[in-house]
């Protein structure tokens, strides 16, 4: 029942009255965005939702514009990534740059809670994807998750998506609050926010195989 038809019911209403309660500091923020950089002052990306539908996920820009076309892509492995703008540095270390998911979450292709979307072409490509990993894509992805607090940025994708897997197998109103709740304490952690050495060298060690290819 909570699964199907309760926790849809709760992100709309979350939703609405987030984005009421928020609406003067999300005018803050992109006035402060528009004002220190040139750019757009959200940031659409595409991503994997539920059954891997594409669809665009919204966040506050925290980059210069088309920051994936220079440096290190896609990724961020320094919080001193010349990359990031001043406002963004700030965005990212609080999550505030998520905000505009709310737009995500009341048009239905997000939850608050559920597995992070993954782009297009990372980890892997849409039909590429192990079988194993097939029950994450069975929810609606979330604005955070199970992975996020237990992983943040400091894993593999590989790790967190059977962490994703684990969420979905025991989807429950309780566990939904619980990590609603260690999100916010995580944030002020400000703990993983960037991507782990570890992490690093697979990501290199992937792109070498590729190119191999």
């Amino acid at each position: 029942m909570y699964k199907k038809y309760i926790k849809r019911l709760f992100d709309i209403f979350f939703a609405i009255l987030l984005g009421l309660l928020l609406s003067p500091i999300l005018l803050i923020i992109a006035i402060l965005i528009k004002v220190s950089s040139e750019g757009p002052v959200l940031f659409l990306q595409e991503r994997l939702g539920k059954d891997k539908e594409v669809f665009n996920i919204c966040k506050f820009r925290t980059m210069v514009t088309n920051a994936e076309k220079s440096g290190d892509g896609l990724f961020v492995f320094s919080e001193n990534d010349n990359r990031i703008t001043k406002i963004g540095k700030f965005l990212r270390k609080t999550s505030l740059d998520e905000l505009p998911q709310l737009l995500n979450v009341l048009k239905g292709e997000m939850s608050f809670i559920g597995p992070r979307p993954p782009v297009c072409y990372h980890p892997y490509k849409i039909d590429e994807y192990p079988e194993e990993f097939d029950p994450r894509f069975t929810v609606l992805p979330g604005i955070t998750g199970l992975a996020q607090i237990k992983l943040r940025n400091g894993a593999v994708w590989d790790e967190r998506m059977h962490v994703d897997n684990e969420y979905v197998a025991n989807i429950s109103c309780s566990k939904d609050i619980s990590i609603f709740i260690k999100t916010i304490t995580t944030i002020f952690k400000s703990e993983n926010v960037v991507i782990s050495d570890n992490h690093r060298k697979q990501l290199e060690r992937r792109k070498e195989e590729s190119d191999m290819e």
